[in-house]
C-alpha cells in the first residue's frame, strides 16, 4: 500500500487525539452549498429549449446529453437527474447560454 497515505491517516489521526485532549485547535472553514436545484416539468424543459431557440439537436449537445434524452424529457417520459437538473437551472437563469454558430 501507498506509505504516503499510512503517514497522512496517522498525522490526522493524531491530530484527532490531540483535539480531544484540548492540545490543540483545529480550524473550520465554512462553506455555502446551493439549495437543490428546482424539478423542471416536460413543459419547462421545452420552454427553455425554445427560449433559447435551440433544436433539440443542440439543446443536447449543449446539456451533454443524448438528443432521445432531451425527447424523454419534453415528452413526460423520464425526469433529469440531479446533475441535469442543476444544469438546465443554469441554461434557464441565463447562467450558461452558448451562442451556436453553423460552420
Amino acid at each position: 500500500m501507498n506509505n504516503k497515505f499510512f503517514k497522512d491517516l496517522k498525522a490526522g489521526l493524531e491530530d484527532a487525539i490531540a483535539y480531544k485532549e484540548g492540545k490543540i485547535n483545529l480550524r473550520s472553514q465554512i462553506i455555502e452549498i446551493p439549495e437543490p436545484p428546482a424539478l423542471y416539468k416536460a413543459k419547462q424543459i421545452k420552454k427553455i429549449r425554445e427560449r433559447n431557440r435551440y433544436s433539440q439537436g443542440v439543446f443536447a449537445k449543449v446539456l451533454n446529453v443524448s438528443v432521445k434524452t432531451v425527447q424523454s424529457w419534453e415528452s413526460g417520459q423520464r425526469m433529469p437527474s440531479h446533475a441535469a437538473l442543476r444544469l438546465l437551472e443554469i441554461v434557464d437563469k441565463g447562467i450558461y447560454c452558448p451562442d451556436i454558430y453553423k460552420r
